[in-house]
């Protein structure tokens, strides 16, 4: 999953960028409201991590820009502004979610996990297809009841793969949801990381759950 953190403070934006990548998502980072509102309105992002006290523009006027041009990525407000009419403010002004600072990281991650979730309308924090059980909150994945180890970019690619269930996933997409703007969209990253999972999920298993739509993508789907 792609994250957008737009956080002036230098020493928290890069605790975010870090503890996020370290989690197994995508992450482009702005130092300002301005670079962060640009970003947001061109990039393909599954959760904005915004803070509202921000130089050239405000978070406010970020959030109002975002859900006027009708792009309705999820929104975490993340500020010292810890008063009820600040949030009352930030959620009707379309923010889907609110954390005070200071906070707890794990929170943080429980937060845009639950967010991104909500985003593909899987509510249940298991997805099944088939005998795969892929558990988002504790990020444990398991086939016929045996647990598979995946790395954490294994994981990502898993996870939204399945949050698209019986759908196909096109190699822009993935490119879009997984990989920040520091990726080479021309290396084979994505056939490789296929083929790993195809060995995980698929190795040993009659029935295949992991398809290549030529020309077109992929789909995790059991098939008859």
């Amino acid at each position: 999953m792609r994250i957008l953190v737009i956080e002036d403070y230098a020493p928290l934006r890069r605790s975010l960028i870090q503890g996020l990548r370290e989690a197994g998502f995508a992450v482009d980072a702005a130092a300002d409201g301005q670079e962060g509102l640009a970003n947001a309105l061109s990039g393909s992002y599954d959760t904005v991590v915004l803070d509202l006290m921000l130089p050239k523009v405000d978070g406010t006027d970020i959030l109002k820009a975002l859900r006027k041009r009708g792009i309705h990525t999820p929104v975490l407000i993340l500020t010292a502004r810890d008063g009820l009419s600040d949030r009352v403010q930030g959620l009707d002004l379309g923010a889907d979610d609110y954390l005070v600072k200071p906070f707890a990281f794990p929170e943080l991650l429980a937060r845009i996990r639950a967010l991104i979730r909500r985003f593909y309308d899987t509510l249940a924090s298991t997805i099944h297809v088939a005998d795969l059980a892929i558990d988002t909150a504790a990020r444990v994945v398991q086939r016929g009841g045996r647990p598979i180890d995946l790395s954490a970019r294994e994981y990502v690619l898993l996870e939204y793969l399945a949050l698209r269930k019986g759908r196909v996933v096109t190699r822009a997409e993935i490119w879009d949801h997984l990989y920040d703007f520091a990726s080479d969209p021309a290396s084979n990253v994505i056939d490789v990381y296929i083929g790993y999972l195809r060995r995980k999920i698929d190795s040993g298993h009659a029935v295949k759950l992991i398809h290549t739509r030529r020309g077109l993508g992929y789909t995790l789907v059991e098939e008859a």
